[in-house]
């Protein structure tokens, strides 16, 4: 399987993908948990149904000692006991904002009340970013069936 597109030999695509990658690094270097992080990052590429980024993100959670129960268990992670209430506030706010043309009202209140009580601003600030920027990666690469599976953990820096 082929791209359609070759994201990281097209000139307007590399530059396009260097402002994300440095979006990115301020999301990374933010005080949000990096498990958090990835566990976000997994689970909005699982609902857009983004393989590159689902293969990106599950090796290189484990590759930094995330455990393999609870990244199988990311996509069932409301009957899943092995998640932290703040880890399952950022998945549902995560959910919410990956659903927005699925969810008439968007994101609700309550879901952001219950991710409110576990970030702090900078964190809540980071997330939201967080849950755009996986997003957009997702869309991209979803639209050129960017092909997955050859990812090696710390590929892309």
């Amino acid at each position: 399987m082929d791209a359609r597109l070759n994201l990281f030999g097209n000139p307007v695509a590399t530059q396009f993908l260097k402002h994300l990658t440095s979006a990115g690094k301020v999301i990374s270097d933010s005080t949000l948990p990096y498990a958090t992080q990835e566990l976000v990052k997994l689970r909005a590429s699982q609902i857009n149904g983004c393989g590159f980024c689902t293969d990106m993100h599950s090796k290189d959670a484990a590759h930094a000692g995330e455990t393999s129960v609870r990244l199988n268990l990311v996509a069932a992670w409301r009957e899943a006991t092995v998640f932290t209430d703040a880890e399952r506030a950022a998945l549902e706010l995560t959910e919410q904002g990956t659903r927005i043309a699925d969810a008439a009202g968007g994101v609700t209140d309550e879901a952001w009340a219950n991710a409110a009580k576990h970030y702090d601003e900078e964190q809540l600030t980071a997330l939201v970013c967080l849950i755009s920027l996986i997003n957009t990666y997702n869309r991209a690469n979803v639209i050129v069936q960017q092909p997955a599976g050859s990812y090696r953990p710390g590929q892309f820096g």
